[in-house]
C-alpha cells in the first residue's frame, strides 16, 4: 500500500484544499438548505482527513484507492449525521465514523468468516455506540447497548468479539530500547508449571509398569516420532504386532495415570 503516493482515486492529494472552522460552519448552513455544491465544497474540503485516517491502516495490504473510497463514504456519513447544536468540532465526530466505515470493509472483506446475523448484531451495537455517545458525550458500556438493542449483553460481547480485526502473533505493541515486544510475548501459557510438573511424574511412573519392550516401541514412537513400520524392523517383528504391543501399552498406561 503505497500511502504516499499523490494521486488518488484520480484526485491530486498534494492540491486538496483545506477549510477553516468558519468556512465549514457557513458551509453547512448551505448544505442543510439542500444546496449541492456546498455539500462538494464541504467533502472536498474534508478529503485531507480521509487521507489521514487511512494512513492507520497501512500494514493490512490493501489497495490504498479501496479504503480511499471507503473512506469517503464515511466522511459523507459524518457530514449527513453532523449536528452543528452539539457543539463539536467536525473532525473530532467524522474521524470514527470514517474509521469506522473502514473496519467493516475490512471485516466483511475479510478471509475469517462471520455468520451475516452475527455481523448485523455487531454493527446494530455500533450504531447504538455512536448514538449514546452523541447523545451522552461519553462511551457506553456494554449494559447499556445491550438495553438499547433489547438483547442479552452476552450476545453484544459475542457479537463485537467475532468481528474484530484478528492480528500476528508477531505484531509488535511495545519497543523498549529498540527490542520489539511481540503479542506472542504476552500470552500466557494456561497451563500451570505446577500442573505440568504432575503430569511428567505421572507419566513416568506409568511408564515404570511397562515392560522393557513395551517401554522400548513407546520411546520409539512417541518420543523419536518412528511409524510402525520403522519399529517393526528394528525390533524385528511385523507391523501388526508393534500395533498391538502398543495399544496393550497405551492401555496399560491409563490405568496408572
Amino acid at each position: 500500500m503505497h500511502i504516499n503516493k499523490v494521486e488518488i482515486c484520480g484526485v491530486n492529494t498534494s492540491k486538496l484544499p483545506v477549510l477553516t472552522n468558519k468556512e465549514m460552519r457557513s458551509l453547512f448552513g448551505r448544505i442543510h438548505q439542500g444546496d449541492l455544491s456546498a455539500r462538494e465544497e464541504f467533502i472536498q474540503g474534508n478529503l485531507r482527513l480521509v487521507l489521514s485516517v487511512i494512513q492507520r491502516f497501512n500494514n493490512r495490504g490493501e489497495h490504498v484507492d479501496d479504503l480511499f473510497q471507503v473512506g469517503c463514504i464515511g466522511l459523507i456519513k459524518a457530514i449527513d449525521n453532523f449536528d452543528l447544536s452539539h457543539n463539536v468540532k467536525f473532525s473530532t465526530y467524522a474521524v470514527p465514523m470514517i474509521i469506522g466505515e473502514i473496519r467493516r470493509y475490512l471485516r466483511d472483506n475479510n478471509s475469517i468468516r462471520v455468520s451475516r446475523s452475527l455481523r448485523d448484531t455487531a454493527y446494530k451495537a455500533l450504531q447504538v455506540r455512536d448514538q449514546l455517545i452523541n447523545k451522552k458525550s461519553k462511551e457506553p458500556n456494554i449494559s447499556e447497548i445491550a438495553k438499547e438493542l433489547k438483547i442479552p449483553r452476552e450476545e453484544v460481547v459475542f457479537a463485537l468479539d467475532a468481528i474484530q480485526d484478528p492480528i500476528s502473533l508477531f505484531e509488535p505493541i511495545y519497543h523498549d530500547s529498540g527490542d520489539a515486544i511481540f503479542v506472542m510475548d504476552q500470552v500466557k501459557d494456561e497451563k500451570s508449571e505446577d500442573e505440568t510438573w504432575l503430569e511428567g511424574i505421572a507419566l513416568r511412573e506409568a511408564l515404570r509398569k511397562l515392560s522393557d519392550r513395551e517401554k522400548h516401541i513407546l520411546t520409539l514412537r512417541f518420543f523419536e516420532g518412528r511409524t510402525q513400520m520403522e519399529v517393526a524392523d528394528e525390533i524385528g517383528i511385523s507391523q501388526a504386532q508393534v500395533s498391538r504391543l502398543e495399544k496393550t501399552a497405551l492401555k496399560h498406561m491409563r490405568k496408572h495415570i
